[in-house]
């Protein structure tokens, strides 16, 4: 692979940095602001709509869809550098550029498997920016880190499907522009293990849906991706047409969603920790303790020293991945999606742990965005896979290699 980003990459990255320094960041605290106001931990802020609104106009907008018919049709290796970008600001950047979980993975879901009716109503509204959606899939009385688990039951009933189980972390729910769920749920209980699962939409209005409450992330909204609930779903009766594929293809379509889902995370997780770094080594420069700065500290040298190796081993092995998803395709670069699982959510929390440390009380209070980097960061140990499931895939794949 190439390591020089081309000519559109650079392009692309110095308006989307620009539109960060000019806008995004400078919005954060009003943003704050503004969600605290409204008393509501998943309310819609005003200045995030104006966000939205100035990345159109600046053309920075659906970087994240590879088909040009959808978005900008950049490759996996070039949307890479971009992410890292929006994960400077993970409140703010991805939704202000239409590229925030769980929209994207619903949106490539849609494009990849829904029908030309399904596209129309729900795709079309999503690239436009107009609504937003939720992915329930997790469930609070299972194990749902093995997806066949899944006790939600999906029946036909003449030209319906009816849907009953109860859903918990689902991702974008608590979004009070979220119009659309993706349901998984069992359509053939006594099927093979891996196609007893299909795949539903349920309109929120949808009789019988009751968004039971917001799950908090380490206290935090984690309103960036929609905010997630715990859902219950009691005799909610959709349209046959509502169906994503076929019957029996919902886990298949489960892991091509969460493939590309994996690796825009760890792209934005790198950004996170270059944030985090950035703020650690101001801090360091600017703080007395002891009668020196803290640069002149050697243990602050090593962290910084450590986070700069860190980061750069990470970015090595999205860039590598992504270029392997690109050329190879999704299960052609399988080995290097978990690896990059296991490795960038495990970085960037050492890197953000470090940072707050620098800065002591500052860093675990409201004044840094570095306590809520860090709530991130953990909590993607365990999204879309925990780190012992990944390990365990991983070390099977490799032990196949010498058996």
């Amino acid at each position: 692979m190439d390591f020089g980003y081309d000519a559109r990459t650079v392009e692309l990255r110095e308006r989307l940095g620009a539109f960060l320094d000019e806008c995004v960041l400078p919005a954060e605290p009003v943003h704050a602001e503004q969600v605290a106001a409204a008393g509501d931990p998943w309310a819609r802020s005003p200045v995030l709509d104006g966000l939205k609104a100035e990345a159109r106009r600046r053309g920075l907008w659906n970087l994240f869809l590879p088909d040009p018919r959808y978005g900008a049709g950049l490759t996996n290796l070039q949307y890479a550098p971009l992410a890292e970008l929006t994960g400077r600001s993970p409140h703010l950047a991805p939704e202000a550029v239409n590229c925030a979980a769980p929209d994207t993975g619903n949106m490539e879901l849609l494009a990849e498997f829904g029908t030309e009716a399904q596209r129309e109503r729900w795709l079309t509204p999503l690239l436009a920016g107009e609504i937003r959606s939720a992915f329930c899939m997790t469930e609070p009385e299972v194990a749902s880190s093995d997806a066949t688990n899944i006790a939600t039951r999906i029946v036909r009933d003449g030209d319906d499907y009816v849907v009953d189980g109860r859903k918990w972390w689902s991702s974008g729910a608590m979004d009070p522009r979220c119009e659309i769920f993706i349901v998984m749920g069992k359509t053939d209980p006594t099927a093979e293990r891996h196609r007893q699962q299909s795949m539903l939409l349920v309109p929120r209005d949808t009789p019988g849906v009751h968004v039971r409450r917001g799950m908090t992330v380490f206290g935090y909204s984690d309103a960036p991706h929609g905010g997630h609930a715990e859902i219950d779903f009691t005799g909610v009766r959709v349209p046959a047409e509502n169906l994503i594929g076929v019957e029996g293809a919902g886990f298949a379509i489960a892991q091509a969603r969460l493939g590309p889902g994996r690796i825009h995370h760890c792209m934005r997780l790198v950004g996170m920790a270059e944030r985090a770094l950035e703020l650690l080594c101001r801090r360091a420069n600017q703080r007395v303790a002891f009668g020196r700065p803290l640069a002149e500290q050697g243990v602050v040298r090593e962290w910084i020293a450590e986070s700069r190796v860190r980061i750069e081993q990470a970015r090595l092995l999205v860039l590598k991945t992504a270029w392997l998803m690109d050329t190879v395709g999704n299960k052609g670069a399988h080995t290097e999606i978990q690896a990059i699982k296991i490795a960038t959510p495990a970085m960037a929390e050492w890197v953000i742990d470090k940072a707050i440390q620098g800065y002591g009380g500052a860093g675990v209070s409201q004044d840094t965005p570095l306590a809520g980097l860090w709530a991130q960061a953990r909590t993607l140990r365990l999204a879309d896979g925990p780190d012992e499931v990944h390990r365990s895939s991983l070390a099977k794949r490799e032990l196949r290699r010498w058996s």
